[in-house]
């Protein structure tokens, strides 16, 4: 099968949902190009969070600027679920960080877009190294420590989770630390599509209540539908206000959502956490989206 890509970027603005969905489409169809391409990778989750995403780095919610990736006064993004980085790559692309071409490079020998985020390849737009999972949210809070106490600017940190994640320790003696010292600058984003490697995440190691135990850490919590585009916008205007409105707390919002969402035989099944299509699944999935 031939793989092409366009090379359509998108502004960073307020937009409609119609918008939104269209964006959402092409990122769609570039993880299910890339991971064909590479014949290994995650398909699942990167399909069930893209509507978050590309609000995120669509609508106008975060400060950047792919001309000049290292500018100090951009927002941050961690995403702490490092298996999630195809749909990154392709949000990092479609804003303009490096061509939507070197997609197709995903996962070889040499590419800047590792398996998981890494700085150390030099690809513009990355803020941290992550894929060990349950360590991206700590390093998440200590930028927002950082920008709130030591440097006292007016920058956010946005960083992604998933349900399966949380299961780690570690993130939650982040939680812990970023309730203790009122990081209004920070959003936790959860991907909550009770979806692991290995099973249904509530029958593994059940993290439910997800909303009351980020409000036992002095959470500002907001759950919402993940594929729903007013929704997402309304939680990020929510947090944008708690954060100038100055409330001593972080935002985590619980965003419900479906793996594989878009692809009719991979959604809401597990079994597509970590692997690729083939080129008949890769064939079919193309031709839904489209």
């Amino acid at each position: 099968m031939q793989i092409e890509f366009d090379d359509l970027v998108f502004e960073n603005k307020p937009r409609e949902p119609k918008e939104f969905a269209e964006i959402a489409l092409k990122i769609r169809t570039d993880i299910i190009k890339s991971l064909f391409l590479a014949k290994s990778g995650h398909s699942g989750g990167p399909l069930g969070i893209t509507d978050v995403m590309t609000v995120l780095y669509f609508g106008g919610f975060m400060r950047y600027n792919p001309k000049e990736p290292n500018w100090k006064g951009r927002d941050r993004f961690v995403l702490s679920a490092g298996h999630l980085c195809p749909v990154l790559y392709s949000v990092l692309a479609r804003a303009g960080y490096f061509p939507v071409e070197e997609l197709k490079t995903l996962r070889k020998y040499g590419s800047r877009l590792q398996g998981h985020p890494g700085i150390d390849m030099n690809l513009p737009g990355l803020e941290a190294s992550t894929g060990s999972l349950g360590q991206g949210i700590s390093i998440a809070v200590g930028m927002a420590l950082s920008d709130k106490y030591l440097d006292k600017n007016d920058r956010k940190v946005f960083t992604l989770t998933g349900d399966g994640e949380i299961q780690e320790g570690s993130v939650w003696e982040a939680a812990m630390s970023a309730g203790n010292f009122k990081l209004d600058n920070l959003c936790v984003i959860v991907d909550n599509n009770d979806c692991q490697i290995d099973g249904r995440v509530h029958e593994v190691m059940s993290v439910y209540p997800i909303d009351k135990k980020f409000e036992a850490f002095n959470f500002e919590v907001i759950n919402i539908d993940g594929h729903n585009y007013t929704e997402i916008v309304e939680a990020l205007n929510k947090f944008n206000q708690n954060f100038q409105n100055n409330i001593g707390k972080p935002t985590a919002i619980i965003a419900k959502t479906f793996m594989g969402k878009g692809v009719s035989f991979m959604e809401d099944k597990y079994e597509w956490h970590g692997i690729p299509p083939n080129e008949e699944q890769a064939i079919k999935a193309l031709q839904e989206l489209v």
